[in-house]
């Protein structure tokens, strides 16, 4: 259930941060607030706002209010998952496609904190009850690197970390088409999508969003494409090739061609988190996890590359002339 409050912003909150303002005025927890924003379920005078951000006296306040999660950690084994660095601090898994950051209302599935628990891992318990030790999220189609914080002080360096954009997050995306430039960096504010809620879209008054990205293989009909994240929002990586008409391959919630994803056998979009890099939180050395291609994003990216290989042969078929 939720419920959808509109008021006027009080000459008494006047320069106070959104998550402060927020819990003096609806009598919420300041990191329920603070929720609030980083979910985009607070606007201002129609706009998503962020938690930092300063509120107005006299703007209009619009705050989607749902019921607070009481989801538990199940510990749950998660087949194939691998824990690629563990020290101390944190801990390093490659997660497969089909597996949650943490539990959630409505998601029945595994998740890295179960697997974690059920492994004997020990973690932050700064956060949520249920998204413990959780700096940063990957989206249950997406496969790859996510770090996971072990002790209370690595749980808030990485948080300042990764709000200060010092995080270095690599993806590897085949899209669609061929995008032009070959690279170049897209910079689109992302929020709830007008018309569907379950999904995110480049819109006016959205949260800041840039993306980096370089072609690194042309194919037939799409791109290997190296993808540098400045920013983190959900989807956004989907949402921003989607906005250039160039989708993820597979991406079908983001409007990507049906056939191409029966051609390369894909059930999900092809996106992985292939390198993550951070200064440690205990050491301050800087720390660097790379990540393989799981079997199904390498099996139709080999797809599409022995298409490519069967295009070259039959421009050769009939000759041309030879120097």
């Amino acid at each position: 259930m939720s419920e959808l409050r509109a008021l006027p912003v009080p000459d008494g909150l006047a320069g106070e941060r959104v998550d402060t303002g927020l819990s003096r005025l609806l009598g919420v927890s300041r990191t329920r607030a603070a929720e609030l924003a980083e979910t985009g379920d607070v606007l201002v005078d129609g706009h998503v706002v962020a938690k930092s951000d300063r509120l107005v006296p006299g703007a209009w306040l619009e705050v989607t209010l749902t019921a607070p999660s009481t989801v538990a950690v199940v510990p749950e084994p998660v087949p194939g998952m691998r824990v690629l660095h563990d020290d101390d601090d944190v801990v390093v898994v490659d997660k497969p496609v089909g597996v949650a950051a943490h539990p959630s209302p409505g998601w029945t599935g595994p998740t890295v904190v179960g697997a974690l628990a059920a492994a004997g891992y020990r973690i932050s318990t700064s956060g949520a009850a249920e998204r413990q030790g959780i700096v940063h999220r990957l989206d249950v189609g997406t496969s790859g690197l996510m770090v996971v914080a072990k002790s209370e002080h690595a749980y808030s360096v990485l948080k300042r970390a990764f709000k200060e954009r010092t995080v270095e997050k690599v993806y590897h995306a085949l899209v669609q088409g061929h995008p032009e430039p070959t690279t170049g960096t897209i910079d689109a504010p992302i929020g709830r999508h007008p018309s569907a809620d379950y999904k995110f879209a480049v819109v006016a008054g959205g949260k800041p969003s840039v993306t980096h990205y370089e072609v690194l293989e042309m194919l037939p009909g799409a791109s290997l494409v190296e993808v540098h994240l400045e920013t983190g929002r959900t989807h956004q990586i989907r949402v921003h090739f989607a906005a250039l008409h160039h989708p993820c391959v597979g991406d079908l919630t983001y409007g990507a061609d049906p056939t191409l994803a029966v051609r390369t056998g894909l059930t999900r979009q092809w996106l992985h988190a292939v390198r993550l890099g951070f200064a440690h939180p205990a050491s301050g050395e800087w720390l660097e996890v790379t990540s393989t291609y799981p079997e199904d994003l390498a099996a139709a990216l080999a797809a599409l590359r022995a298409a490519y290989g069967e295009d070259r042969s039959a421009e050769g078929v009939g000759g041309g002339d030879l120097d």
